[in-house]
């Protein structure tokens, strides 16, 4: 039973450390998909702008339009796509092999246990169904020797 709360705590324990990290990976991908969001509304402000006004001197002003807004989701695209590449599964790999050995110890331990209920069970009913025929066996032997030894005074 004491391998089990060991093995219980273990995995509690490196549950709680993945989710932890899990969702550290995950705030931090968050902040950077809304700073993203910051820097490309702020570009896209400033970038609109200052782009508009050289292309409009080159060519139509909805050509213009068009341009800038194009290279401004391309950044955007850009840092999402940083943002995403982002993972906690290297980290992650020796506590989430801990866990995984305690769970295959629990479930061995709980497989040996529930064997001996098992037995325990059939040993009982055995008992209830034939009294003499389990008990028999185990006083046949200190019967004999008694007899053995009365016969021999």
């Amino acid at each position: 039973m004491n391998r089990i709360s060991r093995n219980l705590t273990i995995l509690f324990r490196t549950e709680r450390l993945i989710a932890r990290r899990q969702m550290a990976v995950l705030r931090t991908q968050t902040g950077l998909i809304a700073f993203a969001g910051l820097v490309m509304g702020i570009a896209i402000i400033m970038l609109n702008v200052s782009i508009f006004y050289a292309l409009s001197a080159a060519m139509a002003a909805h050509y213009a339009a068009l341009i800038v807004a194009l290279g401004n989701a391309l950044v955007a695209l850009a840092l999402v796509a940083i943002a995403n590449r982002m993972s906690a599964d290297k980290e992650l790999e020796p506590a989430t092999e801990v866990r995984d050995m305690a769970l295959a110890e629990i479930e061995s331990d709980l497989n040996e246990v529930a064997d001996e209920a098992r037995e325990l069970t059939r040993n009982v009913s055995r008992m209830a169904r034939d009294p003499l025929g389990t008990a028999l066996p185990a006083l046949i032997g200190p019967l004999l020797s008694l007899l053995l030894k009365s016969k021999d005074k």
